[in-house]
């Protein structure tokens, strides 16, 4: 298995105790000080696995690139920080963090709390992928439904004649059933102006 790439974002640790702790875990770290980084120009560059960060509190911009990394790239984002605030912490649920731990840098726990993170990770980016996929699926079948009473009204079919239409069309041209639907609307649409 290849070794886990660690971006490691630091407000104040120079001990470094981050990055200590995971290269012994055998990661890939590359650390840098939260006042000298773009995050997501380096996860652009870099295409870390997963971003951890060392803060006393996530400001505003911070937040920001959070919720923009989350956007682009989708990978984990870990913090650890001081701040126990419950506003701070719906803002970093909200943002996509996957994992906000409080006054919990503990050498020993670092690289299980990292792992926990992409697990979580990983099953969140499976349901909101399962759930788009749902919607497609809705919404497909409402295009369909929608072209099938198209062609049952204009060429007189029965709704079993106006699907099996709708799947020769979409066989013939090679498309998906929702996009053909589409085509079917769009064309009834344009003849009934």
């Amino acid at each position: 298995m290849a070794a886990l790439n660690v971006l490691v974002v630091d407000e104040f640790d120079s001990e470094r105790l981050l990055e200590t702790s995971l290269r012994q875990h055998g990661c890939e770290v590359l650390t840098l000080k939260l006042k000298e980084v773009n995050m997501i120009q380096i996860v652009q560059t870099l295409h870390p696995d997963v971003v951890v960060l060392n803060l006393y509190t996530p400001s505003e911009a911070v937040l920001k690139m959070i919720i923009e990394i989350n956007h682009s790239y989708s990978l984990p984002v870990v913090i650890f920080a001081e701040d126990q605030q419950t506003e701070t912490i719906n803002k970093v649920i909200k943002a996509g963090v996957s994992a906000y731990i409080v006054d919990g840098l503990d050498a020993k726990r670092i690289k299980s709390i990292v792992d926990i993170a992409i697990a979580r990770f990983k099953e969140q980016h499976a349901l909101k992928e399962e759930l788009k996929k749902t919607k497609t699926q809705l919404e497909d079948r409402k295009l369909v439904d929608r072209a099938k009473a198209i062609l049952i009204k204009s060429q007189g079919y029965t709704e079993d004649q106006a699907y099996h239409a709708l799947r020769k069309l979409t066989m013939d041209r090679n498309i998906a059933i929702g996009e053909m639907a589409k085509n079917v609307i769009s064309m009834a649409e344009l003849f009934n102006k």
